[in-house]
């Protein structure tokens, strides 16, 4: 039967323990998730993955970089986002990051955004602002394309990192027109 796709249903066939099936049971706190078939009791949780992301502003001109995924539309443009590295820390990641996608050689942080669920993808993302210096030169086997943005033109989008934009476009501003920002998403 086709498995739900948010569920801990998708990432294990066979159990990583005993490679016995895995199958949907309800757990202890009345849950379903997947679980080993065998009496091994290997559960896959499903925890989120860790991403960090970066609302990258050029200190030349003030605007901000958003760049564009192989495969996704034409018209799509997100921030820089990226998946922690084993026991790698959050500032170090996003730094590592913005380097890497954006071939800048200077990225400094200046604040934590904040915290945000991507349910849809199953992840976590620590979102930071980030200015970056030099001239941009995207890492081609991961990303499409990049556009730089004026900041007073910049606009949120519903998902993902959009609230994080959304959030500091509200921190940077005092207008009513910020207030109307934040009810709107």
């Amino acid at each position: 039967a086709p498995r739900p796709r948010n569920m801990a249903t998708s990432k294990y066939k066979y159990c990583p323990m005993c490679r016995a099936p895995m199958v949907i049971k309800e757990d202890e706190e009345g849950k379903m998730r997947s679980s080993c078939s065998a009496p091994c009791g290997f559960t896959h949780y499903n925890n989120p993955t860790p991403v960090v992301g970066a609302i990258a502003q050029r200190t030349e001109d003030n605007s901000v970089v958003l760049v564009r995924s192989i495969g996704w539309p034409e018209k799509f443009f997100g921030l820089v986002t990226g998946f922690l590295e084993p026991q790698e820390d959050p500032k170090e990641g996003v730094i590592r990051e913005v380097k890497e996608e954006l071939g800048v050689h200077n990225a400094r942080i200046e604040r934590m955004v904040g915290v945000y669920p991507f349910k849809k993808m199953n992840q976590i993302i620590v979102v930071y602002h980030v200015w970056v210096t030099g001239e941009i030169s995207i890492d081609k086997r991961e990303l499409a394309g990049y556009k730089t943005v004026a900041v007073d033109k910049l606009t949120p989008w519903p998902q993902g990192t959009g609230k994080a934009v959304r959030d500091w476009l509200i921190s940077k501003r005092s207008t009513g027109a910020a207030r109307q920002l934040k009810s709107s998403l």
